[in-house]
């Protein structure tokens, strides 16, 4: 083995380690629903335009006790509907991590998600 070897295979383990880090392994981002307006009745059409991946964190900021943020699979999206026994947030302050594919949530509270208060996010 020439001299010198080891040095320049821990400096290319070093690069490799440190573009590992940086590229598609880099910590997931947390996303605030709605931006400054928060979670609202107008909130459906915030994701667009924007490149979400699984494991990124929507944070859904709303007013504790007007509004809830419930998961739900694509018929419950489209029917505005709950499932029994489906996951409820309702802090005001909640965060969800989103899975692969698409993401459904909807208002609950009578009549918010008839309003357009539901919003689909795709996650690559």
């Amino acid at each position: 083995m020439a001299r010198g070897s080891g040095g320049a295979t821990a400096v290319l383990a070093l690069v490799l380690l440190c573009v590992l880090l940086h590229g598609d392994f880099a910590e997931s981002k947390v996303y605030t629903v709605g931006d400054r307006a928060g979670w609202a009745l107008s909130s459906g059409g915030w994701p667009r335009g924007k490149r979400f991946r699984a494991g990124d964190v929507l944070l859904f900021k709303y007013g504790r006790g007007a509004h809830n943020v419930v998961a739900v699979n694509a018929a419950g999206y489209k029917s505005c509907s709950a499932a029994r026994g489906g996951r409820t947030y309702n802090s005001g302050s909640d965060r969800v991590t989103l899975a692969r594919g698409t993401n459904y949530f909807i208002c609950s509270v009578p009549g918010h998600c008839q309003a357009g208060m539901k919003m689909a996010v795709t996650a690559a």
